[in-house]
């Protein structure tokens, strides 16, 4: 048994892990944000409710851990932010203690048991909030020591022209500190960006997929520019990494006709051609997280 963990800014969420198919999630509690010895408190209290003694924790977690010093660098959870979590958790707990980004356990996730089952090279992509990425290859993380492998949201890899006709786009600021990312334009934040330079409306991406379905104009030209900026990086994450597979989850996800869409740009930017779909919706659409960071603690293999 285990007991895995998936950390953001607002909730940690809990379960029992026997097997990747056999989770049993345990209580929900808001994330200590300021304060580290009330946040290694709360992952306590989820380990009472668990009883028993795990052989180990393991938590997917927002933010990257740097594979040379270990620590991790996590904007949203100020208190840990720095830290050489993975250690001074273990030493808290008393348990040894797995860490992985959330993006490289949503990869996890639909490489075991969802879009990318049968697969060896999966590239799970997150169009969320922002972008980000994770690659599994022969069932194993690649970034298990920590890192940045399969990360195609950050580098300024942004086109200065999309679209049909092409119109010219800023190389916006990026959080990461770079300019012109993907991350800028491709998610949530990033659409609503978007559609305010194209147009001056200030609409939540919610909106303005709702519009594009009703076939409203200015926000099928907002989708036309979003598409065309993303699917190239993307395609070329694919042709670099050779996945077969590339599943999506983050809120965009949710919007099946934009993955198409984003699907049938990426499959005519790529060398090797498909004649069936690449880029996927996510089939874990209940705690891809969690079924990752089981996946992690488990042995980081997905078959």
């Amino acid at each position: 048994m285990i007991v895995c963990f998936d950390i953001g800014g607002s909730a940690i969420k809990g379960a029992i892990a026997h097997s990747a198919d056999r989770i049993e999630p345990l209580g929900r509690r808001p994330t200590p944000l300021d304060d580290f010895s009330a946040f290694v408190g709360t992952l306590r209290d989820v380990l009472a409710e668990a009883g028993g003694k795990p052989d180990c924790v393991a938590i997917s977690i927002t933010g990257v851990v740097y594979p040379d010093t270990q620590a991790i660098k996590c904007a949203n959870i100020p208190c840990i932010d720095g830290r050489k979590l993975s250690d001074e958790l273990s030493a808290s707990l008393g348990l040894p203690v797995l860490i992985a980004n959330d993006a490289d356990c949503f990869a996890l996730a639909e490489a075991g048991a969802g879009a990318g089952r049968g697969h060896r090279i999966v590239l799970g992509a997150i169009l969320g909030t922002g972008v980000g990425g994770g690659l599994v290859v022969d069932g194993k993380l690649i970034n298990a020591d920590g890192g940045f492998a399969g990360e195609w949201g950050h580098g300024p890899a942004v086109a200065s022209m999309a679209g049909t006709p092409p119109v010219a786009i800023p190389a916006f600021d990026c959080g990461c500190g770079q300019r012109g990312c993907v991350d800028t334009i491709g998610g949530a934040r990033g659409m609503e960006r978007l559609h305010q330079t194209l147009h001056g409306k200030t609409l939540t991406s919610q909106a303005i997929t709702t519009l594009w379905l009703e076939g409203d104009a200015e926000a099928d030209r907002t989708v036309d520019v979003l598409v065309d900026l993303v699917s190239s990086p993307l395609a070329l994450t694919v042709n670099i990494t050779g996945a077969t597979i590339v599943p999506v989850g983050g809120g965009i996800a949710n919007v099946s006709p934009l993955i198409a869409e984003i699907d049938k740009a990426v499959r005519s930017r790529i060398l090797r051609k498909f004649d069936r779909p690449l880029v996927v919706p996510g089939e874990c659409r209940v705690e891809p997280g969690l079924i990752g960071a089981a996946i992690l603690g488990l042995g980081g293999e997905t078959r």
